[in-house]
């Protein structure tokens, strides 16, 4: 399989705050690849140094095979990259509309009237929202936006921070459902960033762990049960969590 993403040795943090320390690993195109590990380990800090929005300090970051390491967050998504945090995520001053707007800025009006749609139907809740403050959404509603507005443009890779994290497990559930959905049936490649053993079980081919900073091993869900035990897993780099 292609390489869509190939990082060597990165680190990287805030500033002058070193979170990464040396990463290195690759995602194929088309693939689910899930990054698990304990809370602080920089699981986030990785989505975001890879999207530009924390701080590259040394090492290399290949997209599709270009040298992309430390580049702006609006160039990254010309280059067909989207991101969707974990925490304020939504626009809460415009309306739900207006969000799913800011997702297809860079598309025509009549593309961007389809995308809305396709968002609208796989989410109706949003339909009944339109006119709505994001403010004003639940939790869950939040997160349908949030990942509707990522997206609106089709991205061709979608970096994904426990979108699930905390909402009811119907709610959870249907999110995933529509992720999964989408990926098989645009071919998009995700990197998911997850705390939730069934939803890495569910939806991933390949998984790395994540302590301290660094990529410590990698392989499919089963293979890492086989080697480190379900148990160890779930209490070291999941939180246990039954749906």
């Amino acid at each position: 399989m292609n390489k869509i993403l190939e990082v060597k040795a990165l680190e990287g943090g805030y500033t002058n705050v070193q979170i990464l320390n040396g990463i290195d690993l690759y995602v194929n195109k088309g693939e689910f690849v899930t990054i698990i590990g304990p809370n602080g380990c920089g699981k986030s800090t990785f989505l975001k140094v890879l999207f530009g929005l924390a701080t590259h300090h040394k090492g290399t970051v290949l997209y599709n095979n270009s040298d992309v390491s430390g580049w702006r967050t609006d160039r990254l998504v010309d280059q067909g990259i989207a991101y969707v945090p974990q925490v304020d995520n939504v626009f809460p001053s415009l309306s739900v509309r207006e969000n799913l707007q800011m997702g297809g800025i860079r598309l025509n009006s009549k593309k961007l009237k389809n995308s809305i749609e396709r968002a609208c139907n796989m989410f109706p809740d949003l339909q009944e929202r339109m006119n709505d403050l994001a403010a004003s959404l639940s939790g869950g509603e939040r997160q349908m936006l949030a990942i509707s507005r990522a997206l609106i443009s089709e991205p061709s890779f979608l970096l994904l921070d426990e979108p699930t994290a905390s909402l009811d497990p119907d709610v959870g559930d249907y999110i995933r459902t529509y992720i999964e959905s989408f990926a098989s049936k645009k071919g998009t490649t995700i990197l998911l960033a997850s705390h939730n053993m069934n939803e890495v079980e569910r939806l991933c081919n390949e998984v790395l762990m994540m302590k301290n900073g660094e990529i410590i091993d990698q392989g499919t869900c089963n293979d890492l049960i086989k080697k480190h035990g379900r148990k160890n897993l779930e209490e070291t780099f999941l939180k246990i969590v039954r749906e």
